[in-house]
């Protein structure tokens, strides 16, 4: 019988959810039980984090914790500043080719919506060269380097090392030229697997997929290239050396946002770090494509070599039946499904903080759902 006051059945309310969503996506149980607890009242000080004062003895020790974590946790020398920055990584488009292009010609492989936003961005500030694109194959593959058509003496190149719309990803990440910075966006697959920050000048990553909630912009950079900057042409609030010189707090920083981030590198720590989470994570990306690869209603459009471990996309044989899907996998608690609007299909997001338990009930799901509807 239905709860009078919410309206739902007491199946409904001790269902399950398992969230799937792109982003802002899924975040550790114990991470958001443990902001719960503190919420009201941050460590005896009768006031919750969102209340306190950013420049007050609370809140410093854990903007420090979330920078010394993530340093630890990427194994980042002090050659490198940790910023958060907001704007998300959106603003990181622009605010990298107003700090670096200086005039320059910067080079963008274009493997996505993102990474063709990024280099849009960056024509307002300088000359782009798209070195290599997927786009007239609807993104489906990575570029292989060889076909890349490099600018000698770049200012930069940059990637986006992970597609949450089109789901793909460099597996094995590329090494730019000597003498020219690489800069990734992570946004999506920061902290999900191993890889050496010395290769690159700087990599920047929107928080709301793997470390955090939106709000704030993990912004990892080799003091050297912050230093680059014509000062005299950037505003004071969107020059790296702003956020280095003042620890990331110039004015009032995304309380919130870095102290779930602190939580969230704690709790990474605690399991075992990032070779222990992509461990996890290819475990859970093998499952789940190995029963599309043997499943005959199921397809996936994405080059097999550049599959995203993080961002699963696929499809049934029909618009129709997709829509379907969506509706009955929301309805057994598997939510947020629906592919992004620009392509459609399916897509399941599959971060750090989603199980394994998760990945099997969507998997018992699509199985129900194939034989109900062949």
């Amino acid at each position: 019988m239905p709860d009078m006051v919410s309206g739902t059945s007491q199946r409904e309310k001790e269902m399950k959810i398992y969230n799937f969503s792109a982003g802002p996506a899924m975040l550790p149980e114990a991470v958001m039980r443990k902001a719960q607890a503190e919420f009201i009242d941050f460590q005896g000080s009768g006031s919750g984090i969102l209340e306190l004062s950013h420049r007050g003895k609370f809140f410093q020790p854990v903007i420090d914790r979330a920078e010394a974590n993530v340093r630890e946790l990427l194994n980042i020398s002090d050659d490198y500043a940790v910023c958060f920055v907001q704007g998300g990584a959106s603003m990181q488009f622009a605010m990298l080719a107003m700090n670096l292009l200086n005039g320059g010609t910067a080079d963008y492989v274009d493997t996505g919506v993102w990474s063709n936003k990024a280099a849009k961005e960056a024509k307002m500030f300088g000359n782009v060269n798209i070195v290599a694109s997927s786009r007239d194959d609807k993104y489906d593959h990575i570029p292989a380097a060889s076909e890349w058509k490099l600018t000698p003496g770049a200012a930069y190149m940059h990637i986006t090392s992970n597609n949450t719309i089109a789901g793909t990803q460099y597996i094995d990440l590329p090494t730019a030229p000597a003498g020219v910075p690489l800069i990734a966006d992570m946004s999506s697959d920061v902290m999900s697997r191993m890889f050496d920050i010395n290769k690159f000048g700087m990599v920047y990553a929107g928080a709301q997929k793997n470390i955090g909630p939106a709000g704030v912009a993990l912004v990892i950079i080799r003091k050297d290239l912050a230093a680059r900057t014509d000062e005299s042409k950037v505003p004071t609030m969107l020059r790296y050396s702003t956020y280095i010189n003042e620890g990331s707090m110039f004015n009032t920083p995304p309380t919130f946002a870095i102290y779930i981030l602190a939580l969230i590198t704690d709790w990474l720590k605690e399991n075992g770090g990032i070779a222990a989470m992509e461990q996890h994570n290819n475990a859970k990306a093998k499952m789940l494509y190995d029963f599309l690869d043997e499943s005959s209603f199921y397809a996936s459009p994405v080059a097999k070599a550049d599959r995203s471990r993080m961002n699963v996309v696929f499809r049934t044989p029909s618009d129709e039946l997709d829509a379907k899907f969506v509706s009955e996998a929301t309805a057994c608690g598997l939510t947020q499904l629906k592919g992004h609007r620009l392509v459609g299909g399916c897509r399941a997001s599959i971060y750090n903080a989603m199980p394994v338990e998760g990945v099997q009930a969507l998997i018992d799901f699509m199985k129900k759902f194939e034989c109900a509807n062949k």
